[in-house]
């Protein structure tokens, strides 16, 4: 075999294991360590495969690449967003934001899924964690709707595909790490990926409202005197005491990233206080919750960075191998246009995201797409927010369908893993009309950013 077919051979092998349920970090950094002796190997004056010239350069690249992640400026910001996002959930304002929109929005049909909807979206920007919106907002409006009669696909739907929003809508974590994979400008991608966002959430309300005005037995009208009976001055009040904080912690670290005021890191740093704050003013502040989200804090930033790690490992054996020259070449010899390339891309993007995660893709495939974005003569940012549309079907479709699992582990018994995967697959279709309209209309994400910074 030549080397580029023994790199085809090693991503083939990564899918099919990472398929079978290994860890994906060590399973990058095995494949990389394993097919790296290979790629290292030179029987011309190595005596064997274990000889010290080749564990040398494996070394060398290891802890070449371990600093590199560690020393990154851009992956600095996550464990702070993620601290951000972990106090505001444990401060108890989401369940305050859910029941004051609840009310303002009490006059449209499907009121309660439309304020599941934008509670979530809210939410998305005070935490990149879909895992965390998901499961509070399973916790807190699933039951609700039930309650009131809501159909159980219809409300579990709702929840999941609200829920990932947190992947585009700033602070996203999966931006973060695609900027460190492509050296786009994380300011850049933020700025980008504001409206964007805002449209996708936008569209999921339009189809909520429009599916239960034209079937109100999807979402019966709410009618519990307690909500009815609220006052003009309550709902100011209610809007107030829940929304505005929120809005003001997510609109001050936004904002200092966006004008240039404070780096992501710095931004997240003063989110993270800020989020202790909250959780002080609300008087759910407690030194439990506090281990409790350095604990999670910790945890997840520490997958992220080894897989950040094992990922660039694997991707430099397979560019030692000449895997991405071969890819490259065969995709430039079928002389596409860049419409017809980046649809191939994206269709590409959203089959993995059948048995992958959104880390996988980001982190190992968009890399071997970035060389060709560049020689079709497509914007790096903007093929980025096209691939964060994208990934929202990563989390919504089976069988790797995450935001259906993990509101299936906080939903009442009789709801069943498939009655809420109906109820996510008309939100592929908004996905989609997303990106149709983003791509006739690329300002949507282009133009805060060429503004502001160009």
């Amino acid at each position: 075999m030549t080397d580029p077919q023994v790199a085809v051979l090693m991503l083939s092998m990564f899918i099919v294991v990472i398929m079978l349920g290994f860890p994906i970090c060590f399973t990058l950094m095995g494949m990389g360590v394993l097919f790296g002796f290979y790629a290292f190997y030179d029987p011309s004056y190595m005596s064997s495969i274990f000889d010290q010239a080749v564990w040398a350069r494996l070394s060398f690249l290891i802890t070449s690449k371990t600093f590199e992640v560690m020393s990154s400026d851009v992956l600095t910001a996550i464990p702070l967003f993620l601290f951000m996002g972990y106090m505001v959930e444990r401060a108890n304002i989401v369940s305050r934001l859910f029941h004051s929109i609840q009310v303002a929005a009490r006059a449209l049909p499907g009121s309660m899924a439309v304020a599941a909807l934008a509670t979530c979206a809210l939410f998305a920007t005070a935490t990149g964690i879909i895992g965390a919106v998901v499961t509070l907002m399973g916790l807190l409006a699933l039951p609700v709707m039930l309650k009131a009669r809501y159909n159980t696909s219809f409300a579990a739907g709702v929840i999941c595909a609200g829920g990932c929003l947190g992947i585009l809508i700033p602070p996203s974590i999966m931006l973060i790490v695609y900027a460190a994979a492509s050296g786009v400008s994380i300011v850049q991608l933020y700025a980008g990926a504001i409206f964007p966002g805002f449209l996708l959430a936008g569209l999921y309300m339009i189809y909520v409202v429009g599916r239960a005005w034209l079937d109100p037995e999807l979402a019966p009208k709410i009618k519990l005197e307690e909500i009815e009976n609220v006052s003009r001055a309550q709902v100011i009040l209610l809007v107030l005491t829940s929304f505005v904080p929120l809005a003001v912690l997510i609109m001050a670290v936004l904002g200092a990233i966006l004008f240039g005021w404070a780096s992501p890191s710095e931004a997240a740093a003063a989110g993270a206080f800020g989020g202790i704050v909250l959780a002080i003013v609300y008087r759910s502040f407690t030194w439990d919750r506090l281990r409790e989200a350095v604990y999670l804090t910790v945890r997840t930033s520490a997958m992220v960075c080894w897989m950040f790690v094992g990922s660039w490992l694997f991707s430099s054996v397979f560019s030692v191998l000449g895997g991405d020259k071969l890819i490259q070449e065969f995709v430039i010899g079928l002389n596409l246009s860049p419409l017809a390339f980046l649809i191939i891309a994206q269709i590409i993007i959203f089959l993995l995201g059948w048995p992958l995660e959104w880390s996988e893709i980001i982190i190992i495939f968009v890399p071997i797409f970035l060389p060709l974005v560049h020689f079709f003569g497509i914007d790096p940012l903007f093929f980025g927010i096209l691939v964060a549309l994208n990934l929202q079907t990563s989390f919504l479709t089976p069988p790797m369908a995450m935001s259906a699992f993990y509101l299936k582990g906080v939903a009442p018994p009789s709801v069943e893993l498939m009655q809420i995967f109906k109820g996510v697959m008309p939100y592929l279709g908004m996905v989609l009309i997303a990106m149709v309209i983003l791509y006739n209309f690329p300002g949507i994400a282009l133009w805060l950013p060429e503004v502001v910074y160009r």
